[in-house]
């Protein structure tokens, strides 16, 4: 365990016939960005509950640089920053008067606390507007603040449960590349989104969770693996899928086929090669397409292989 800031061992949690996390573990190295991959629902923020101690497990063992969250509950609390995904802030004061009050909940005094608040308003940006009072800045800026927050006693293993939902574009870049930033100096950080392009960019591992399990994990590229170089092609008809699905899966390189909510997926080895015979198909029985989106492979294609269905909200 001497190299793992987080270990988590056969976690498991349920509300009345619920399985919220089934039986997760996994391990991040120290100074590793390790991203939970999932839509909502999936148990991301229920596990990470457990991890920082707010949830008790039904199941399982948790350790943060090695103390026990079970056992040894203010030791391993001592090395967390928890950026929740609900903004908790005092919106009546300044973005300073509320890392003043937080730094001051951690134990930082004087000096230490006035450098240590400078130095989080600069990594968030926020420099400018420190003395603005906090309910007339944007979701994004007080997301940013809530980060800060997370940073003023500079935690060793910090959690970030989908930190970027909602917000502007600035905050979302501020905030991503404050993520790559505290990587640099050493951090471990445990990021829980449900959006592909996030975790692809910050990511050293990635951990996929649906309904409760852990279905997949690796690096961007080992993920990529498991559904070799197939092609994604996204498209909606007018007409039934009913009558050219069956068409489609005899298409020679077409791998899967799903449908969700009028949209058509398929997995195909080359898009170039496939797409006139899809669009030829469904001439063939009276099917009209109305758009077509093409991707390479990604995160999204994984878990639509691994699940038949896409990522989403």
């Amino acid at each position: 365990m001497l190299n793992n800031a987080i270990k988590v061992q056969n976690l498991d949690k349920k509300f009345d016939e619920i399985h919220a996390v089934d039986d997760v573990s996994f391990e991040i190295k120290k100074g590793e960005i390790f991203s939970l991959l999932g839509p909502n629902g999936a148990g991301k923020t229920t596990t990470i509950g457990m991890i920082s101690g707010l949830r008790t497990p039904d199941a399982g063992e948790v350790w943060l640089m090695g103390y026990s969250v079970q056992s040894e509950p203010k030791k391993a609390k001592a090395e967390l920053g928890v950026v929740p995904q609900e903004i908790a802030l005092y919106d009546d004061i300044s973005a300073r008067a509320n890392l003043n009050f937080w730094g001051k909940m951690y134990g930082l005094r004087g000096e230490p606390l006035n450098t240590r608040v400078y130095e989080v308003l600069k990594l968030i940006g926020l420099e400018d507007r420190q003395k603005g009072t906090v309910s007339k800045f944007s979701g994004g800026m007080q997301r940013r603040l809530n980060v800060g927050i997370a940073l003023l006693h500079q935690p060793k293993v910090i959690i970030m449960d989908e930190p970027t939902v909602g917000i502007d574009p600035q905050s979302r870049r501020q905030i991503l590349d404050s993520v790559k930033h505290l990587r640099d100096q050493g951090v471990t950080i445990l990021y829980t989104t449900h959006y592909m392009e996030e975790a692809q960019e910050l990511s050293d591992r990635i951990a996929i969770m649906d309904h409760g399990k852990i279905i997949a994990m690796g690096t961007h590229d080992e993920l990529i693996d498991i559904v070799g170089e197939l092609d994604r092609i996204t498209l909606t008809i007018s007409g039934e899928s009913s009558d050219v699905l069956p068409v489609w899966q005899k298409l020679e390189g077409v791998q899967q086929i799903t449908s969700e909510d009028g949209t058509l997926h398929l997995l195909v080895k080359d898009s170039n090669q496939v797409l006139p015979g899809v669009f030829e198909a469904a001439a063939g029985v009276g099917v009209r397409i109305n758009s077509v989106d093409i991707q390479e492979p990604n995160l999204e294609a994984v878990f639509l292989h691994l699940t038949g269905r896409a990522l989403r909200d």
